[in-house]
């Protein structure tokens, strides 16, 4: 059996969720409920990972950290452009 294949399903089924919650994100345009700590430390996991394919050598389980660490960094621009919506809706009164 391929050595990395529980690697893989790991990084599958936690990037399931991603594109869920940044569509979550895109449409509440409201950062409430979101946490940049937890983003920040997910994307510390992933590009840590990225740097453990690539010094141990490069295989296809870097193409699954990639892909979740871009979810994961649309989901935290989608919080800065959220909490700037919060901040200008705050600041309106709306």
């Amino acid at each position: 059996m391929e050595k990395n294949i529980f690697e893989v399903i790991m990084l599958l089924c936690f990037g399931a969720a991603w594109p869920f919650s940044v569509y979550k994100s895109f449409r509440a345009r409201t950062a409430k409920g979101k946490s940049i700590i937890f983003l920040a430390a997910l994307t510390a996991g992933y590009v840590s990972g990225i740097i453990n394919n690539v010094i141990n050598g490069v295989n296809y389980v870097l193409f699954f950290y990639a892909l979740n660490l871009l979810l994961v960094s649309a989901d935290a621009a989608l919080y800065f452009r959220n909490r700037r919506l919060d901040k200008a809706r705050a600041e309106t009164g709306a």
